[in-house]
C-alpha cells in the first residue's frame, strides 16, 4: 500500500469513469435476493442487453485506457515485467476469491475445507488479467496500426469462429455455441460456472479473445487521450468515433446477436460505444466546465472508486463469504424443518425485506445500503490518501 501522487487533472475524467463502473459493479452483484430484482439490474437471459451488461465491459474499457497511459514508447524489460506481475497477480486474486472462504458448512454442521476438484478456474479478475496482458503484449509488439488491426482480426476471427463452429442454424445458443466444448477440454468440466443449469463459463477462454479486442480499443482512447488537450476537441473526436460504432453494432447485430455470455463482437462495439459517449461526458463535466469534483457530488463519488477500483471491488466479493460463515438457527419453519442464517441475509429479510410492498424495492435498497458501506470505505481511503496498487 503506498500514496503516490493522483493522476494529472486532465485524467480525472478517466478516474471518474472507472469508478462510476465498480460502483455499478458492487451495486449490481449485491441484490437482497436475486429472484426480486427490477430489470435493468439483472442481466439478460441470453442475446440482447440491459443497463447491468455494460458494466464488466465498460471496466474492460477502463482498463485499456489506463494501459495507453503507462504504455512507454519503447517498453523494456522492466516494463514487461511488470506486466507479467500484474497479469499474475490479478489472476490469482480472482483465483483466491472463488476459494474463498477456504471453508463451508457441511450437511452434517461442521466446518469442512471446500472441494478445490470443483473450484471454478476462470472469473471476472481472471478475464481482466488475461485480456489486460494480451493487450499489453500487443500493443507492445505492433505498435499502433499493429493493434488496431489486430483488432478487427479478434473481432472479425472471432464472428467467424462462432458462425463456423456452432451447432448449424444456431450457433449463438447456449446449447449450439461452439466455446462450451473448448472450455471443457482446456478447463475441465468440474472447473467451469454452472449458474446456467449446465458447464459453460461467461468468462471462459473461448470467449476471451473479443474481450482483448475491448481492451485494446480501450487502449486506443486511452492513447488520443494521453496525446491531447482535454477540450471540446476532444469530446468531438470521442462523439464522432462512438456513432459509427454504434451504427456497425446495430447493423451487425442482424446476423450476429448482441451477447454479454458469449462476449459477441457486435457485443463489443456497441459497449465500447457507448462508453465513449460516457467518457465524452465525463471529460465534458470534469475537464471542460472544471467544476471540481468536491462540489459535484456525484461525480466525487465516481472519483474515489475509482482511485481504489480493484481492491474495493474484491473486498465487496470477499467479505460477504466471509459473514455468511457465521450463521445461527432460525426457528423452526411450517414444516417443522429448522433453518440456518447468517448476518446478511438476516438483514435483508428483517429489515429491507419489510419496506414496501414491491419485494424489488427492498431487495434494490439492500444493494444500495451495501454500497453505502464501501463507498465509505472509499472515502476514507482517499482522503488518507492510501492507494491500493497491484
Amino acid at each position: 500500500m503506498s500514496a503516490p501522487a493522483l493522476p494529472a487533472p486532465r485524467f480525472r475524467s478517466l478516474d471518474a469513469f472507472r469508478g462510476a463502473t465498480v460502483a455499478l459493479m458492487i451495486l449490481v452483484n449485491n441484490p437482497g435476493s436475486w429472484s426480486h430484482m427490477y430489470p435493468p439490474l439483472a442481466h439478460a437471459p441470453w442475446h440482447g442487453w440491459t443497463p447491468t451488461d455494460l458494466v464488466f465491459p465498460f471496466f474492460l474499457f477502463a482498463v485499456g485506457n489506463a494501459l495507453a497511459l503507462v504504455m512507454p514508447a519503447e517498453p523494456d524489460a522492466a516494463f514487461w515485467r511488470r506486466v507479467a506481475r500484474r497479469t499474475a497477480l490479478i489472476f490469482a486474486i480472482g483465483l483466491f476469491l472463488n476459494a474463498s472462504p477456504f471453508v463451508r458448512w457441511s450437511p452434517e454442521g461442521a466446518l469442512v475445507l471446500k472441494d478445490l476438484g470443483t473450484l471454478r478456474t476462470m472469473g471476472v479478475l481472471q478475464r481482466i488479467a488475461l485480456c489486460f496482458g494480451a493487450a499489453a503484449l500487443i500493443v507492445g509488439l505492433f505498435g499502433r496500426r499493429g493493434a488496431l488491426a489486430a483488432t478487427a482480426v479478434l473481432l472479425l476471427g472471432t464472428w467467424a469462429v462462432y458462425a463456423t463452429s456452432g451447432a448449424a442454424g444456431d450457433p449463438y445458443s447456449l446449447a449450439g455455441w461452439f466455446g462450451t466444448a473448448v472450455d471443457k477440454a482446456l478447463l475441465g468440466e468440474a472447473h467451469l460456472y454452472r449458474g446456467e443449469g449446465l458447464p459453460f463459463d461467461p468468462e471462459g477462454l473461448a470467449s476471451t479473445p473479443p474481450a482483448v479486442a475491448q481492451v485494446l480499443l480501450g487502449w486506443w482512447v486511452g492513447a488520443r487521450i494521453r496525446g491531447a488537450p482535454a477540450d471540446a476537441a476532444l469530446v468531438r473526436w470521442l462523439l464522432w468515433r462512438a456513432l459509427p460504432l454504434l451504427l456497425v453494432a446495430g447493423l451487425w447485430s442482424n446476423v450476429l446477436p448482441i451477447n454479454k455470455k458469449i462476449w459477441t463482437p457486435s457485443y463489443v462495439l456497441l459497449t465500447t460505444g457507448l462508453a465513449m459517449l460516457l467518457l465524452a461526458l465525463m471529460v465534458w463535466l470534469i475537464e471542460i466546465r472544471r467544476r471540481p469534483a468536491e462540489q459535484a457530488g456525484w461525480l466525487r463519488f465516481c472519483e474515489v472508486f475509482g482511485r481504489n477500483p480493484l481492491f474495493v471491488f474484491v473486498l465487496s466479493g470477499f467479505v460477504p463469504r466471509v459473514l455468511a460463515l457465521c450463521r445461527w438457527q432460525q426457528p423452526s419453519n411450517v414444516e417443522g424443518v429448522a433453518t440456518w442464517t447468517s448476518p446478511l441475509p438476516w438483514l435483508y429479510r428483517h429489515v429491507f425485506a419489510q419496506v414496501g410492498s414491491d419485494p424489488r424495492l427492498g431487495s434494490f435498497l439492500f444493494a444500495v445500503a451495501n454500497l453505502a458501506v464501501y463507498a465509505a470505505l472509499a472515502f476514507w481511503l482517499d482522503r488518507r490518501r492510501l492507494y491500493v496498487r497491484v
